[in-house]
């Protein structure tokens, strides 16, 4: 579940865009406000707002999105307590909302309308509200048990705009691509045949890899920036996971007998150290620039 939080000054714009005949709206509840028609809510609004004409943003307007994961679940009522528990926790209480339900996108999601000006006269303050709501957001998925999303899981990436289009890209291939790769040349590979070329970075004057990127369509992305999980620290764990599976899928074969099972792990494990200490060993090593011979004059 994430939320989207927004301010503004027009309750026409915003109840309208709500109540939308297009997008399927089906209003699910309505508090402090008449229902009648659209005229009727926006009226209310405007209304109240005049026990404070100094707030000049006085409309709050929530979108409410849940996964797809969870779409069985989603009742109207559902949905209602979740909104009820959100809006509580923001402090978005004592004032004037309605709730409406859009049924135009795959995902399901709600939008909710609220005056900044609330019962009493007082502003409903906005202060780190985006911060805030992340926060209740990523309560009220455990609370509910909701699905996690990664946050990339459900990009449509065809809607993009570049360099975003690109980056996104990039980060479906590695998600599919590493965990089908048992070393860095086989990886090299297979992103090259989608058009990804893998660029890296060294430190100082030496052959040791520190940073790894990503370039297509004339794009360039450091690993971390796709996704903290493809520095390049983390796709080598990642890559040596993979062959030792891959290994140990072998190493377990019934048809071995299992003196030759357990020569074969202790190689395995007794490579793996030696790996480690190569690596140690060229984190350590310098190279050293050449320097020219001074053959000084002759006489």
């Amino acid at each position: 579940m994430i939320a989207k939080i927004v301010t503004g000054g027009d309750f026409a714009g915003a109840v309208n865009y709500i109540l939308d005949s297009k997008k399927a709206a089906e209003i699910l509840l309505g508090e402090g406000v008449r229902l009648k028609d659209t005229n009727s809510i926006i009226k209310s609004f405007v209304s109240q707002t005049e026990m404070n004409p100094r707030v000049t943003k006085t409309v709050g307007h929530i979108s409410l999105d849940f996964s797809v994961q969870d779409k069985s679940k989603l009742s109207n009522e559902f949905m209602l307590k979740v909104a009820d528990d959100y809006l509580v926790r923001m402090g978005i209480v004592d004032t004037q909302f309605v709730i409406a339900r859009h049924y135009d996108k795959e995902h399901p999601h709600i939008h909710i309308v609220f005056n900044r000006v609330n019962n009493e006269g007082k502003t409903i303050s906005s202060k780190n509200d985006r911060y805030r709501s992340e926060k209740i957001c990523k309560e009220l998925t455990r609370k509910y048990d909701l699905y996690f999303a990664t946050g990339k899981e459900n990009v449509k990436v065809h809607r993009l705009k570049e360099p975003d289009k690109t980056k996104y890209e990039i980060y479906n291939s590695l998600k599919e691509t590493i965990p089908k790769c048992k070393d860095w040349t086989e990886l090299e590979a297979r992103l090259k045949a989608e058009g990804i070329t893998i660029n890296y970075k060294c430190r100082g004057n030496t052959n040791v890899v520190q940073g790894i990127s990503f370039t297509k369509n004339n794009l360039k992305f450091n690993g971390s920036k796709v996704d903290r999980q493809f520095s390049y620290s983390k796709i080598k764990y990642q890559l040596e996971q993979n062959k030792l599976q891959e290994y140990f899928k072998v190493i377990q074969n019934p048809s071995y007998d299992y003196a030759f099972q357990e020569l074969i792990k202790e190689g395995l494990y007794q490579a793996a150290r030696d790996e480690e200490r190569q690596r140690k060993k060229e984190s350590n090593q310098r190279i050293k620039p050449q320097k020219k011979k001074n053959r000084g004059y002759r006489m």
